[in-house]
């Protein structure tokens, strides 16, 4: 039998869920005004969370923010989180959306590498082998990496060979390309590594909001036209948001804009070749 709703449990728990990422520190008649309690109550509430180290007041403001002592709770559940265990089920649910394969890639030695996929259920259908390891920039789980990293380290990684520039590409593009992907939050490949593949993919964070894995959509380009492509990159940012929250990151970064940007050269002439 469940607890009511108006228990002292519910009550610490809905106190706790008034701090935020927007709003770090909270005084107790916000509070009070939010979980509809007293502010006596509250004041109560709050003292207890303190003798326990789970808020702390700021002396200067007298408001309140979360402790380091949610971390002796929370850590045991952040340090056995595997991105790819809990990442597996919004890939399958992404590619039953999208009838597209799904594929999961971390980053090891300078190269994006493939950990999870969850294939397309068409006959035409873009798969790697579950080990692949990519390292041009034109690969679009590479380009989420390089973006994430200082731009003077991405750039050192590409002038060290240890990363190969696209063909076609200027260190000055690729200089751009990962700026562009900072702002909006996702990578595109159509058909920048292989001319008959449409790769889409978006960063995946944990809870110091590190990127730890990218979600890709791999699908034949001949039957991805702008507006099927904008709809993937929806998918794709929501299906990462989704694993970033359950990575312990609570606010999951969005698309920028209505707007979706789509880089490298677009085209709407089908083609037959495919990767089965």
């Amino acid at each position: 039998m469940s607890s009511p709703r108006n228990s002292v449990v519910h009550n610490v728990i809905d106190v706790l869920r008034c701090f935020s990422t927007d709003e770090p520190l909270v005084g107790v008649t916000e509070i009070a005004q939010q979980v509809g309690l007293h502010k006596s109550s509250v004041s109560r509430l709050l003292a207890t969370l303190e003798s326990e180290g789970w808020v702390e007041q700021d002396p200067s403001t007298r408001k309140y923010q979360l402790g380091l002592g949610l971390i002796a709770i929370a850590g045991p559940l952040l340090a056995n989180l595997n991105v790819r265990q809990v990442a597996h089920p919004y890939l399958q649910q992404l590619a039953a959306d999208s009838r597209e394969t799904t594929v999961l890639a971390v980053w090891e030695d300078s190269a994006a590498v493939t950990v999870e996929q969850i294939v397309s259920d068409r006959t035409v259908k873009h798969t790697s082998p579950l080990g692949s390891r990519y390292y041009s920039t034109g690969s679009a789980t590479v380009q989420v990496f390089l973006a994430d990293m200082d731009p003077d380290a991405a750039m050192a990684l590409i002038g060290s060979g240890h990363i190969r520039l696209q063909e076609g590409w200027t260190v000055a593009q690729a200089r751009q390309r990962f700026a562009d992907i900072r702002e909006r939050g996702y990578a595109t490949n159509l058909r920048e590594t292989f001319e008959d593949e449409i790769g889409i993919a978006a960063p995946v964070y944990d809870h110091r909001r590190k990127v730890v894995a990218a979600v890709l959509l791999a699908a034949p380009a001949y039957r991805i036209d702008e507006q099927t492509a904008q709809r993937l990159i929806e998918q794709c940012l929501s299906a990462a948001a989704t694993i970033s929250t359950r990575m312990g990151r609570p606010d999951a970064p969005q698309q920028q804009s209505d707007t979706l940007v789509l880089d490298g050269a677009w085209d709407h002439q089908d083609r037959c070749d495919s990767t089965i």
